[in-house]
């Protein structure tokens, strides 16, 4: 990872948890932002929807203050989803929200709320539109109109859409004040790189956005991860890579070896916009262990929300954020600014690692004494709980004494005995060592 970048997602790898935000017209069928594609639907078809949009509902002062009260640092809103509307004052395009019955720049509203909570602010923007009439159709992997003769032999002028593209990513960068995230999907099959006029299309956010951290999905997607984990990366080869709904085994590393940048992209429940029979969530628990997951491998992890018509945010998410908020409030610094840990996993759950800290986060109840794999006992400082600051009983027993090299703790008074752990999410230990 060149010091570019490295200076660049400084910010975003101490961050670690960051909110997404998939909305647009397929909120009000309600049955996920790709329903357009999946039905096949005609721009004719689709435009009831745009006649219906009308988000009475919509305040993003709420959805930030949620992120936040999650434990999130960051939050991303879809700017433009691949039907090609737009929530922003595009003056490109009549296919937005400022023309609809609300008659308001979303974007607009939303960026100011995330500043004034004092979170970071990111805007994905679709290069794939099914709106635009010089885009790809027919025989296209996933267009709408892609099994339609009708366009079998259509001529369109792609630079003619390149240039609405750049354009409308223009009006992004410039009009919103400064960006600390752009969130490009997706490149896919020939449609990829300089398909996109990548190169030109990076030096104009660089010329408005120095700072700003971008995905690779200019060049790579869920799939496939570009030239970012190559030893010369293309230009627009991306600050981060990308993967979709799992966690890569390893994290994410270069050519080399070496850990680089990357972000788990995950929703709650099986859709990202919103879905109204899709009751499928992920639990606290679960969410809390895949964040402390990407954590401990590098990474970090941005949990969708599909807010509905009207502007609101599922109950059914709104629950479990909060839970996994309480969480994060007593051990949130178990995950902010932490990596790798030096130890390997413990059988029990996991370590994470900030300077000279460890965090042992502790999922399974231990029979008896629970081992601290990886440290002697003489090695070891101190160790707390992290969510109350209190201190950890020792484990050493008689009946450890066959594992000398191997320090133990007890979550009762009695090491031989079992107790139940204090937090069943994930009771975190704050591990100190003592300084050779």
């Amino acid at each position: 990872m060149n010091e570019e970048i490295r200076q660049r997602t400084k910010w975003f790898m101490e961050d670690r948890f960051g909110m997404f935000i998939h909305w647009g017209l397929y909120s009000i069928p309600a049955c996920g932002e790709w329903m357009m594609s999946q039905k096949e639907m005609t721009i004719e078809e689709y435009s009831k929807y745009f006649d219906q949009f009308d988000p009475v509902d919509y305040d993003p002062k709420k959805w930030v203050c949620l992120a936040k009260k999650a434990g999130m640092k960051y939050v991303v809103l879809t700017a433009k989803h691949h039907d090609g509307f737009c929530l922003f004052d595009s003056k490109l395009t009549d296919y937005k929200s400022t023309n609809t019955k609300t008659g308001r720049d979303l974007v607009r509203e939303f960026v100011d709320a995330c500043r004034e909570e004092g979170l970071k602010v990111g805007l994905y923007f679709s290069i794939i539109d099914w709106h635009h009439p010089d885009f790809p159709k027919y025989g296209d992997r996933q267009h709408p109109m892609r099994n339609n003769p009708a366009y079998k032999d259509e001529k369109i002028d792609f630079d003619r859409y390149l240039a609405y593209m750049h354009g409308q990513i223009k009006e992004l960068v410039t009009g919103y004040g400064k960006l600390d995230l752009l969130w490009f999907d997706f490149s896919y099959d020939d449609m990829t790189g300089e398909k996109w006029k990548a190169t030109e299309l990076i030096k104009m956010v660089r010329k408005y956005q120095p700072d700003v951290i971008i995905d690779n999905r200019l060049e790579g997607a869920g799939d496939n991860h570009g030239s970012i984990t190559t030893e010369k990366p293309l230009i627009y080869s991306g600050d981060f890579a990308s993967p979709e709904q799992i966690i890569p085994p390893k994290g994410v590393c270069d050519d080399k070896g070496e850990p680089i940048p990357w972000e788990l992209c995950a929703t709650m429940n099986n859709h990202w916009g919103y879905c109204n029979f899709d009751h499928q969530y992920k639990t606290p628990q679960m969410l809390v262990r895949k964040l402390v997951e990407c954590a401990s491998k590098g990474g970090n992890m941005i949990l969708n929300v599909g807010p509905d018509a009207r502007g609101n945010i599922p109950e059914e998410s709104v629950q479990i954020l909060t839970e996994v908020g309480k969480w994060m409030k007593k051990n949130g610094e178990s995950i902010y600014g932490c990596g790798i840990s030096k130890l390997e996993k413990p059988d029990w759950g996991r370590y994470t690692q900030k300077g000279d800290i460890i965090y042992a986060h502790v999922y399974e109840t231990p029979l008896g004494a629970l081992p601290l794999y990886g440290i002697g006992p003489d090695k070891l400082e101190s160790v707390t709980y992290l969510a109350d600051g209190s201190e950890v009983n020792r484990g050493e027993a008689w009946n450890t004494v066959l594992y000398p090299d191997v320090a133990f703790v007890s979550f009762g008074d009695d090491p031989v005995f079992t107790y139940p752990l204090p937090d069943e999410k994930d009771t975190v230990l704050k591990i100190r060592l003592r300084q050779e």
